[in-house]
C-alpha cells in the first residue's frame, strides 16, 4: 500500500489526539494537582513516577512481542488498540477523581496504584497502535505524511488538553479552590473517555491488517530484542531521541512551577497554548522540509532551534513574561518536528531490519521506541520533582533561592545539554531518501528468493 486517503491517515491519526489530551494532564497537571491539592508529597510522587516508568521497560517490549505474535480473525494490532481503549479510560477515571478526605499515606497508594494501571492499559494501546503505522505504507514520503498527520493530531491533543483546564473552569463556572479543581479533573474525565472510545472506534475500523505477515514466523522474545539492538541506525535513533527526550520532558513536567516561581506569572496556560499552537503550524512546513532535504536534517535544525530559545530561557526572571512569550514561541516551532519526524525515521529502521532478519517486527520496535520515550518522561517527571523536593520545595511557603535556582537549571540548561548530546549522535544516522529505496527494493528481492544486498554493509557482499 503505497498512498493512503486522507480520511484513512485522519482516522490512523484519531487516537493520538485523544491520547495526547489525556497525557498531558498526567504529565503537567496531574502532578501539581496531587502535591498541592490532595497532599501526595512532590519527593514521593517522583519516586512513584520514576518506578512506573521503570517498570514500563518490562511491559512494552513484552507487548511488543505479544502484539507481533497475535494471530486473530481481526489482525494482530486492532483487537488490543480496542482492549487498551476501554481499560485506559477506566484507569484515568479513578486517577482523576480520587476520593476525598484521603490521608497523605492512603493518598499516595492511590496515586501509585492507579497511575500504574494508566500506564500499563496505555501500553496496551499505544505499543499496538503505533506499530500498525509502519504497516500501512512502505513509502519514504507517504510515510512522512502520515506520520506527519499523526503527529500533529498528537499536537492539537496537546493543545486542546493544555486549555482544557482554563475551558472547563470558565464553561462550568469553577473557582479556585481544592474542591473546585477536583470539579475539573471529574469534568475532563467526562470529556476524554469518550472521545478516547470514539476514536479507537474510527480507528480499528478504518483498516483492514496485512495478511502477507505471519504472526508465527516472530523470533522468540529475548532474542528478538537483542537482534533489534544490533542494527546499527535503530540504536543510533533510539539513543538520540532518548536523549532529546529527557531534554523535552523536563520542561514540559517542570513548566507551571517555573511560570509560578521563577517568573512571578499566573499564565502557564497562555505560555502552553502558545508553544502547542506555534509547534502545530509549523509543523508542515518540518513534513515538506524533510520530504526535500532528508528527514535527518530537519530533525537536526529542529533541536538546534529548540535548544538556542531554551537557552535565551535561563536568563529570565520575575516580570520577564514577554521574553519568555517569545523564546516559547520560538522553541514550539521545533516542538512538531521532533515528534513527526523522528518516527518517520524509524518506520524506515523497521524496513532495515527487515531486509537483515526477513521478519516484519513492528512490535518489538515500538516496543522499545516506547520504553524510551517513557523512560524519558520519567527521568523528566520522577528525577525533576525529586530534585525539586530535595532543593527543598514547599507549597505551603515562598520557596526559597535553592528551590529557583534549582528550577532554573533542571528547566533551561539540562534540556540544552541533552539536545546537543543527540545532536552529535544522530549526526551518524545512515538513512537517507536514496538509501531507504535501496532497502525497499532489495526486500522484494528477499521475498522473492533473489540474492539480496545490505546497502549499508561495508563489503557489499550479495546474501542468498
Amino acid at each position: 500500500m503505497r498512498h493512503l486517503t486522507v480520511t484513512r491517515k485522519l482516522a490512523y491519526s484519531g487516537p493520538a489526539f485523544s491520547l495526547a489530551v489525556v497525557g498531558i494532564p498526567v504529565y503537567v497537571y496531574i502532578p501539581k494537582f496531587y502535591t498541592d491539592v490532595i497532599g501526595v508529597p512532590i519527593g514521593a510522587l517522583g519516586l512513584i513516577l520514576l518506578l512506573v516508568r521503570l517498570f514500563d521497560a518490562v511491559t512494552d517490549p513484552a507487548m511488543g512481542y505479544i502484539s507481533d505474535r497475535l494471530k486473530t480473525p481481526f489482525g494482530r494490532r486492532r483487537p488490543l488498540i480496542a482492549a487498551g481503549a476501554v481499560l485506559t479510560v477506566a484507569a484515568m477515571a479513578l486517577l482523576f477523581n480520587p476520593p476525598a478526605g484521603l490521608g497523605t499515606a492512603a493518598a499516595t497508594a492511590w496515586f501509585a496504584v492507579m497511575v500504574a494501571a494508566l500506564f500499563l492499559f496505555w501500553t496496551v494501546i499505544i505499543v499496538p497502535y503505533e506499530s500498525l503505522g509502519p504497516e500501512l505504507t512502505y513509502d519514504y514520503n507517504e510515510r512522512t505524511a502520515l506520520f506527519g498527520m499523526r503527529d500533529g493530531a498528537l499536537i492539537a491533543g496537546t493543545l486542546v488538553a493544555a486549555a482544557s483546564p482554563a475551558i472547563v473552569k470558565a464553561l462550568w463556572h469553577i473557582g479556585e479552590t481544592a474542591e473546585d479543581f477536583r470539579e475539573v479533573f471529574h469534568v475532563l474525565s467526562l470529556l476524554y473517555g469518550p472521545l478516547i472510545l470514539a476514536s479507537a472506534a474510527w480507528c480499528v475500523l478504518s483498516f483492514r491488517e496485512r495478511t502477507t505477515v505471519r504472526p508465527e514466523t516472530a523470533a522468540p522474545f529475548f532474542s528478538g530484542m537483542a537482534s533489534s539492538l544490533q542494527n546499527r541506525p535503530f540504536r543510533i535513533l533510539l539513543i538520540s531521541y532518548t536523549i532529546s527526550a529527557i531534554g523535552s520532558n523536563l520542561p514540559a513536567t517542570l513548566i507551571l512551577y517555573y511560570v509560578e516561581y521563577v517568573l512571578h506569572s499566573p499564565r502557564a496556560d497562555l505560555f502552553l497554548l502558545i508553544y502547542f499552537v506555534t509547534g502545530i503550524l509549523l509543523l508542515p512546513l518540518w513534513v515538506a522540509g524533510a520530504k526535500r532535504f532528508e528527514k535527518k536534517n530537519m530533525w537536526l535544525a529542529a533541536m538546534a532551534v529548540n535548544t538556542g530559545a531554551f537557552f535565551g530561557v535561563f536568563f529570565l526572571g520575575p516580570g520577564d513574561e514577554w521574553a519568555y512569550g517569545v523564546l516559547v514561541a520560538i522553541s514550539g516551532m521545533g516542538f512538531g518536528a521532533s515528534l513527526a519526524i523522528p518516527s518517520a525515521m524509524q518506520a524506515d529502521v523497521i524496513d532495515y531490519d527487515q531486509l537483515q532478519t526477513g521478519l516484519r517486527r513492528e512490535g518489538v520496535y515500538i516496543g522499545f521506541w516506547s520504553v524510551a520515550k517513557k523512560l524519558a518522561a520519567a527521568v523528566g517527571v520522577g528525577a525533576g520533582l525529586a530534585l525539586l523536593g530535595v532543593s527543598g520545595y514547599d507549597p505551603t511557603i515562598n520557596q526559597s533561592p535553592a528551590v529557583v535556582t534549582t528550577l532554573r537549571v533542571l528547566y533551561t540548561l539540562v534540556p540544552c545539554l541533552c539536545n546537543l548530546v543527540a545532536m552529535a549522535v544522530a549526526w551518524r544516522y545512515p538513512l537517507t531518501r536514496e538509501v531507504h529505496q535501496q532497502i525497499h527494493r532489495q526486500i522484494q528481492r528477499r521475498l522473492a528468493g533473489e540474492p539480496f544486498v545490505d546497502p549499508l554493509a561495508s563489503a557489499g557482499k550479495a546474501s542468498a
